[in-house]
């Protein structure tokens, strides 16, 4: 261990001393971002850049695990990037697809998929779906894979999924419309049960949320940091907590 390495460690263990577990969010969203940029700062491929964020999930994961967080989403794919080209999405699909079977195998998470399947691969469905089944008894963090996620997408799905719903209870459209609610919605979401997110962090230093769980973030608190997902470190997510503690949530009041 260099001098470094050893500064590093000492920094991190201080912070995580002074962490209020009390206050620590009871689910987290993670915009993974930054895993391109990482990689060619490197003087890496893409691949390898996504593989690099990847290797970083069940690093977080033990963290959230020793700060006794409830739930994680993690975006891993959104609607948007089907829109990169076949060589690069094809291998990024590959990994998501060993990440989720490693995510279910490792035996301490609940996996649980956010998104719409039907824009997947049959193969990327098949694993997702496993995940679920395999992991469904494990009384652990829940971890939501959001794969083929858009915030906008699960919006309309919702709304959709509530309409069929009535439609087949025989419910007419003014008797919708009487009853429809926030509450109602929400029931219909991809996280529906789940608490909404407390803290929704974003790496590589961009500040938006770029349509991420836009319903539920509604009164969470955001926490933009600078590094690369690849090269995100404890002492970061112990930062984005003390930050977040220190903060008084007043949700409009």
């Amino acid at each position: 261990m260099n001098f470094r390495d050893l500064v590093y460690r000492l920094y991190a263990r201080r912070v995580e001393g002074r962490l209020d577990h009390d206050q620590v969010p009871k689910h987290i969203g993670v915009i993974l971002d930054g895993n391109r940029r990482w990689a060619k700062a490197s003087g890496g491929s893409a691949v390898q850049g996504h593989q690099a964020g990847a290797d970083k999930i069940s690093e977080l994961l033990g963290w959230c695990s020793e700060t006794d967080v409830e739930v994680v989403t993690l975006w891993m794919l959104s609607t948007d990037n089907f829109d990169r080209p076949e060589h690069e999405l094809k291998p990024l699909l590959g990994i998501i697809e060993n990440t989720v079977r490693n995510l279910a195998a490792d035996g301490r998470w609940r996996v649980h998929h956010v998104g719409t399947l039907d824009l997947l691969p049959a193969g990327t469905q098949l694993v997702l779906k496993e995940a679920e089944q395999a992991t469904s008894h494990v009384d652990g963090i829940i971890v939501n894979v959001a794969v083929g996620y858009g915030g906008r997408q699960e919006i309309a799905d919702a709304v959709r999924s509530l309409l069929l719903e009535h439609s087949e209870r025989g419910t007419t459209f003014e008797e919708l419309a009487e009853i429809v609610s926030t509450d109602l919605i929400s029931e219909h979401l991809y996280t529906r049960g789940q608490p909404d997110p407390d803290l929704v962090i974003r790496t590589s230093g961009e500040q938006r949320l770029s349509g991420f769980m836009l319903w539920q973030s509604a009164h969470s608190e955001y926490y933009f940091c600078e590094v690369f997902w690849p090269a995100f470190r404890k002492v970061d997510f112990l930062r984005a907590l003390r930050d977040y503690a220190a903060r008084h949530r007043r949700y409009g009041a």
